[in-house]
């Protein structure tokens, strides 16, 4: 075996003994030199051995990323179980029906409009009770293995080997909310009325929940969002109208009314020209044509004819009510873009703008030249790059709704118009307010529509108040103005 130099100079007396061999010296034992020669290569690897090697560096990398929620150091699983277990045996065999799943919820501390989700997720829905054994296994996975609120509702109401929420996957949850919170129990009797609204609320909770537009609501989204508060005031608001961001009944009163005024047909589908009757032909016709393209509706329900349903129609007006909302930026964004670019060229805003100066002619009312209607809004949005805006733009910018409705709803452009621009700049400054555009149109259409209702009603019993009279019923009128008082 060869050895090099190196070694040979870190053992003298191994060198000095090859040297003396090499010479032919014959006092050299062979024996000798081989166990030398043997010490030496063992002092050799177990100096090689003893090297350490430093720390691979994902060791010193603490865990970061919990899709299913942060572990929770002091949770006592089998406390919540043994409480789950007091509470099933207040019921008869120990059995649990819907109507029973409030206290279970209780007990599993969680918000009581859990119970549906919590009585269809442990099997309740096939039987119709639920056993504690079945639910106490179910739970203590979930425990297990989720540890926030959000992968735990997600879990409740997601489809087996699943990890997100699709708009089918609400329905359960909703329809228990139809059937048991006091402020929805005059739609006990409506049952027609049922599928409407809760088809309303999925598409409030998917407009507001899914900022992918992906359809699928995954734990990060519902983590995000401020849908499960909403879902715990459920309980403490006896007043469903108060929850103004997903589950009010006036929001889908005047969602539904404007529908069924432009759907003649009654079939629950709107093609282009109901849909440009809209709020009196103020939609431009090539942004009504760019919202049957499928710009905006490529994961809702799929087109049938040409038309688009009540559940597109939902993303439709509340997108144009009130233009400043996230979603409702990235909405008519995706419809101005027309060649899907990520940014709006100086073509695509003439080419919008072109349809607002015919509308301005036939109105008698002089158009601005594009050019400096592009100064304005160039000057509005202050866009990041020259030549483009882009969808980050329009987020930083405060009036949107300006930008939107000078490119394709001339009433909403002429009310602008009319303006003084200093006092939109103050209001759209005015972040921190408290009610949205949105709900602002929602309780104005709603008393219009209140105070229409009334109208007809007042004129039904006027007309049998004065039948009555010419039947020689002395008191028709104070049996009228009774009938009026609420």
């Amino acid at each position: 075996m060869r050895i090099k130099e190196i070694s040979l100079r870190q053992d003298p007396d191994l060198r000095k003994e090859l040297a003396l061999l090499a010479r032919g010296c014959d006092f050299v034992l062979p024996s000798r030199f081989k166990k030398r020669l043997k010490a030496f290569q063992q002092v050799q690897v177990q100096t090689k051995k003893e090297e350490t090697l430093p720390p691979s560096l994902s060791q010193n990398i603490p865990t970061f990323y919990f899709p299913r929620g942060c572990p929770k150091e002091k949770v006592n699983i089998d406390a919540v179980i043994a409480k789950i277990e007091r509470t099933f045996s207040e019921f008869p065999n120990e059995r649990a029906t819907l109507e029973d799943m409030g206290k279970v919820a209780k007990a599993c501390e969680c918000p009581l409009y859990w119970k549906g989700p919590l009585f269809y997720c442990a099997g309740g829905e096939r039987t119709g009770y639920v056993s504690v054994h079945k639910f106490v296994a179910m739970w203590r996975k979930i425990l297990q293995t989720c540890y926030d609120d959000a992968a735990k509702f997600v879990h409740l109401l997601m489809n087996p080997g699943c990890n997100y929420l699709v708009q089918e996957d609400f329905i359960p949850f909703l329809q228990d909310v139809v059937n048991s919170h006091p402020g929805l129990s005059f739609l006990k009797e409506a049952s027609e009325f049922h599928s409407r609204y809760i088809t309303t609320v999925i598409q409030r909770i998917f407009y507001t929940v899914n900022r992918s537009w992906s359809g699928k609501i995954t734990c990060n989204e519902l983590r995000k969002s401020n849908f499960l508060q909403n879902v715990a005031l459920l309980e403490e608001e006896a007043d469903i109208n108060q929850l103004t961001e997903y589950f009010s009944y006036e929001h889908f009163y005047v969602i539904y009314c404007k529908f069924w005024e432009l759907d003649t047909d009654h079939d629950l589908y709107i093609d282009r020209k109901d849909l440009a009757r809209h709020n009196d032909h103020a939609i431009s016709n090539r942004m009504i044509e760019r919202i049957f393209s499928g710009a905006v509706t490529r994961y809702l329900v799929s087109q049938k004819d040409g038309k688009i349903s009540y559940a597109d129609f939902v993303w439709f007006l509340i997108s144009e009510e009130d233009k400043k909302t996230p979603t409702s930026i990235e909405y008519w964004f995706r419809c101005m873009d027309l060649d899907g670019d990520g940014a709006l060229s100086m073509y695509e805003l003439e080419y919008f703008y072109e349809e607002q100066c015919q509308k301005l002619d036939n109105m008698a009312i002089e158009p601005l030249p594009f050019e400096d209607c592009l100064c304005q809004m160039l000057d509005l949005v202050k866009p990041q790059y020259e030549g483009k805006i882009t969808l980050h733009d329009l987020k930083r910018c405060k009036l949107t709704d300006v930008f939107f409705d000078t490119f394709f709803n001339i009433e909403k452009y002429l009310d602008h118009e009319q303006k003084d621009q200093f006092s939109m700049l103050r209001d759209g400054e005015g972040e921190s307010q408290e009610v949205s555009d949105w709900e602002k149109y929602a309780a104005e259409e709603y008393d219009i529509l209140v105070a229409e209702e009334a109208a007809k009603l007042t004129s039904q019993k006027i007309t049998e108040a004065l039948l009555c009279c010419e039947l020689g019923n002395t008191k028709p009128k104070i049996f009228f103005l009774s009938s009026l008082i609420p």
